[in-house]
């Protein structure tokens, strides 16, 4: 059976007007205008604002890697008189004066020590052959008068014996003038002089003992050490133990005295150097210096006379602006300028012609950075 045909209906047609066709009221245009120009100005912000931000990061990129790869920067230092690092320095600076001028004298007392020393030495030592001589004369001397002496000494023993028995032949003498002065054989006066010449006779017999017995004291310390000798031995032996104490003590006294001498050269020594310390420059006053860190790595450029660069944004358009006068050797430690790390270098001078570079970030040595 055919089925019959389904009656279709067709769908109802729309018409769609242009844009330009609506007209909508004049509040809602405005609207729709500002929304337009807000729109745009926030895209072209947003893309001024990422392609800035892009700039940045590719400028600060460049600074980081310009900095890692460069080696010849250095950064400006200010350094002050009032400093602590500065008045350390001076203080002890002026305390090694202070020592060389105390060893100075200490020297000069020392010095004037071993010259009386020596000079008392040299007359102690002038002294000894004199002595020794003054021993020799009195010994050869006591050799000869010493039985000279003894021989005198028994003609003196023999003199008294005889004079001992003129005396006992006195005696009878002395009793028959008493007996004539009794019996009136003689007078009274010739009586006293009898007996006054047997009291002398007698009285020179005395002296001649008294002398013997001297004579016998000379003979012995002619012939004999006595004490008198043994108190030139003891002088003898003290003047040789006094020139050798002294030389004990001029020996000390030179040995300490090349010490200070040598602890003077090396204290002068000591100040030489410090006085080319950036700290005692800088602490000495008297003119502006001006000066720099350099990092190890960059110590091929910084020679005496290398010429000094000075840089707009620490890199580009660059002049020059002094030069490298002197390098110190001591060890610094310092704060990257731009990688704000510690890293350890040392410092040099700089003559600048243009002194307020001496407040830029760094400068650079030898060459412009990056040739413009």
């Amino acid at each position: 059976m055919a089925t019959p045909p389904v009656e279709t209906t067709p769908p109802e047609t729309k018409t769609i007007l242009p844009p330009q066709a609506i007209k909508a009221p004049a509040g809602q245009r405005l609207h729709a205008l500002h929304y337009k120009l807000v729109l745009t100005l926030y895209r072209v912000f947003a893309i001024s604002v990422l392609y800035l931000v892009l700039i940045g990061i590719l400028a600060y990129a460049w600074v980081m890697g310009f900095y890692a790869v460069n080696n010849s920067w250095a950064a400006p230092v200010i350094l002050s008189a009032a400093d602590e690092k500065s008045l350390d320095f001076r203080e002890k600076l002026v305390t090694s004066q202070q020592t060389i001028e105390d060893l100075k004298v200490d020297t000069k007392k020392l010095g004037d020590g071993v010259a009386e020393m020596k000079k008392h030495r040299a007359a102690l030592l002038a002294l000894e052959p004199e002595l020794q001589a003054a021993i020799a004369r009195e010994q050869n001397h006591n050799l000869v008068a010493g039985p000279a002496l003894s021989t005198l000494d028994q003609q003196k023993l023999a003199d008294n014996s005889k004079t001992q028995k003129v005396l006992e032949t006195l005696n009878q003498v002395e009793s028959n003038i008493h007996k004539d002065l009794t019996s009136g054989l003689i007078t009274q006066g010739d009586a006293a002089t009898q007996l006054a010449a047997v009291n002398q006779t007698r009285n020179a017999y005395t002296d001649s003992k008294i002398a013997e017995i001297l004579l016998t004291d000379s003979v012995l310390d002619k012939t004999t050490v006595g004490t008198g000798s043994l108190d030139v031995l003891v002088k003898q032996a003290e003047l040789r133990s006094e020139v050798a104490q002294l030389d004990v003590a001029i020996n000390v006294a030179e040995k300490q005295l090349q010490e200070e001498n040598r602890q003077i050269d090396r204290l002068h020594q000591a100040i030489a150097t410090a006085k080319q310390n950036p700290y005692y420059l800088n602490a000495s006053g008297g003119q502006t210096l001006y000066f720099a860190f350099v990092p190890y790595d960059d110590q091929a450029y910084a020679t005496p006379g290398n010429t000094i660069y000075d840089c707009y944004l620490n890199m580009v358009l660059c002049h020059k602006v002094g030069s490298v006068k002197q390098v110190f050797p001591g060890e610094e430690q310092a704060t990257h300028p731009i990688f704000k790390t510690q890293i350890r270098g040392f410092l040099i001078q700089m003559n600048l012609d243009h002194p307020e570079s001496a407040k830029s970030k760094t400068v650079f040595m030898g060459r412009k950075p990056v040739l413009f």
